[in-house]
């Protein structure tokens, strides 16, 4: 494995100079999920769904050329403000680790092609995908601990 997917492996599973989006959405109690404080466009809940489903359509970008995106920016965002179910969580939360995962396998099976860009797209590259996974995830992971403090939920 390369220095460079070594360092794009650490940057996607560790928080570096910043918490890790497993450590942001760690026991948030289910009531505070659907709260959206005044001034803020979204949930707690909204925010992780946010995060799995653009992680997603990156991942099936990156492996599947013959892959639609959602609509953007509707497709990104649920409509509900709260889980419908009390699983939800759980299972979102769950996905975005699996797909990073897979990402990460990705990365190791590419090699030196990480910066060849895709016979579809237009000229992005793995390593690209690997750098807006991160950065996109990074920012909304922020977002998470700010909200968790307004709502007095962060240590």
């Amino acid at each position: 494995m390369t220095p460079i997917i070594k360092e794009l492996e650490a940057a996607l599973e560790k928080g570096n100079a910043h918490v890790t989006f497993e450590a942001a959405v760690k026991n948030i109690p289910h009531e505070l999920l659907g709260i959206i404080p005044d001034g803020l466009p979204y949930s707690l809940w909204q925010l992780i769904e946010h995060v799995r489903i653009t992680q997603w359509d990156i991942l099936e970008f990156c492996r599947n050329p013959n892959h639609q995106s959602p609509a953007w920016p509707g497709g990104y965002w649920p409509k509900e403000k709260t889980p419908v179910h009390p699983g939800d969580v759980k299972k979102s939360v769950g996905q975005i680790l699996a797909d990073r995962k897979a990402f990460i396998g990705l990365l190791q099976k590419v090699g030196d092609d990480l910066h060849t860009p895709f016979k579809h797209g237009d000229g992005q590259t793995l390593f690209r995908e690997a750098l807006l996974i991160i950065d996109h995830t990074a920012y909304h992971t922020g977002e998470i601990v700010v909200l968790r403090r307004i709502l007095g939920n962060w240590k």
